[in-house]
């Protein structure tokens, strides 16, 4: 991992956040928290980022910049022995699964990109695009075509040196994400009623704050933040070793927390204006949305502009999905040669092409399992797109989270050469305090909770 580094703090932090911004901000976090109330759901989502979400995206920050290694050989390295590796391939196994569903999500974002272009949903009516796009997710071939595009530009993103590839791109498509937000977030403030919508996110309604919803919450600050599947253990890899991780930490939550708080901004006081409900759940960007662009004035440039948001915030979070697996496999083929002389280790090439491979292949039977192939790729009622899904969100991530807090509270020294106190010279110490002790106890158990939540024990 020496050979590859981030050349500059503002590079690090825009590949990062890129990393945790994604699809889970603009498509799940608005259409999570219509379900869930409204402002009741983002005053504990906010509590949750700071509380849980922060000391956790610290925590894989550390174990990548203090080992120099990816998640195979973080544990391995600052551990002395192989007894964590298990964490190594849950992080593998849990990136590889998520990008099987999330190209294919992506794919529909630039489906309906491409569509946008050619004005398809010009007077269409609300049945009209709910028929349009369940027809889409039944069409085997298109669907497969639209998913394979942004697997193309992803590996073509990390056939670069990291400086070269991933640093550059999210040099531009972070501060375009952001300039495109606030010219959606204008548009939609002009319309009747939008301070309606505004009211709905920023007024809570703390009877509205249930269990249920603090849960929820905290499962989708986990998924925004992308913790507990190894992207930022290998971005930290990449941290030059001098900066600080908590000081990085906090300027990648912050920009996470601003893009889902933008996306509300644009979506309610839309959703609000024209009449439609804000509990209409995932079909909330393709199926309102749409019906609500083509409302407003210079609806082929809202439309355009609201998916081309769509698929940038994709794309910065599957580069860094890709980028777990093709680094994992750089440093696997590297180990393996050293024992075995006759190995020749991958480079990163290599690396990148095979995991495209394997990327393209359980894509495409997640987009299978959306068609009339369902049934032979149906597991107990769940087709495996919706099975990718819930096993990921709801067991490998918090499993992963879980074992890294164990891991850097019991196993990592929090003092000397390797420890969060002496990255966090100029804090105060109690922030280091307040610290060990949410990894050792707090984080633990909430994740525990989690947990029991997704096995509908609790």
């Amino acid at each position: 991992m020496a050979n590859n580094a981030f050349s500059s703090k503002v590079g690090l932090i825009m590949a990062a956040a890129g990393s945790a911004v994604g699809l889970g901000n603009i498509w799940k976090f608005p259409y999570v928290a219509g379900e869930n109330g409204g402002g009741a759901f983002l005053l504990v989502y906010l509590a949750c980022v700071v509380a849980l979400g922060l000391p956790m995206v610290a925590t894989e920050f550390l174990i990548g910049q203090r080992s120099r290694h990816s998640a195979f050989g973080a544990f391995r390295q600052l551990n002395g022995n192989n007894r964590w590796q298990w964490l190594s391939w849950m992080c593998l196994t849990t990136s590889v699964l998520i990008m099987g569903f999330y190209f294919v999500v992506t794919g529909w974002c630039f489906n309906y990109l491409a569509e946008a272009v050619v004005n398809t949903f010009h007077a269409m009516s609300t049945d009209q695009l709910t028929a349009h796009f369940n027809g889409f997710i039944h069409s085997d071939l298109r669907m497969m075509l639209f998913s394979l595009v942004p697997i193309v530009l992803t590996a073509a993103v990390l056939w670069f040196d990291v400086n070269k590839g991933i640093e550059q791109l999210s040099k531009i498509l972070m501060p375009l994400l952001l300039v495109m937000m606030i010219l959606m977030v204008i548009r939609v403030l002009m319309l009747d009623n939008s301070m309606q919508g505004l009211r709905f996110f920023f007024h809570p309604d703390f009877s509205k704050i249930t269990p249920n919803v603090i849960l929820e919450a905290m499962g989708q600050c986990f998924f925004s933040l992308s913790i507990g599947m190894g992207a930022l253990i290998t971005y930290g890899a990449y941290m030059p070793p001098k900066q600080r991780v908590v000081y990085t930490s906090v300027q990648v939550a912050v920009l996470d927390t601003l893009v889902a708080v933008l996306a509300g901004v644009i979506i309610f006081p839309a959703v609000f204006s024209f009449g439609f409900n804000p509990e209409e759940g995932p079909k909330l960007a393709f199926i309102v949305l749409p019906a609500i662009l083509e409302q407003m004035s210079l609806p082929w440039f809202s439309s355009v502009l609201f998916f081309s948001l769509l698929c940038i915030a994709a794309l910065t979070s599957t580069i860094s999905l890709m980028e777990v697996s093709v680094a994992y496999m750089v440093e696997v083929s590297e180990h393996w040669a050293k024992k075995n002389p006759r190995i020749k280790p991958l480079n990163r090439h290599k690396s990148v092409l095979l995991v495209a491979v394997v990327t393209i292949a359980i894509t495409s039977l997640c987009v299978l399992s959306m068609t009339d192939a369902r049934e032979w790729l149906s597991f107990g009622g769940h087709n495996l797109f919706d099975l990718l899904d819930d096993i990921t969100s709801c067991y490998l991530m918090p499993l992963g989270a879980l074992g890294m807090s164990i891991f850097v509270a019991w196993k990592m020294p929090l003092e000397g050469e390797n420890g969060l106190t002496q990255n966090a010279k100029g804090l105060h110490r109690w922030v280091c305090i307040i610290y060990q002790q949410m990894i050792r106890w707090i984080i633990p158990i909430v994740i525990v909770v989690i947990f029991l939540y997704g096995l509908d024990i609790l």
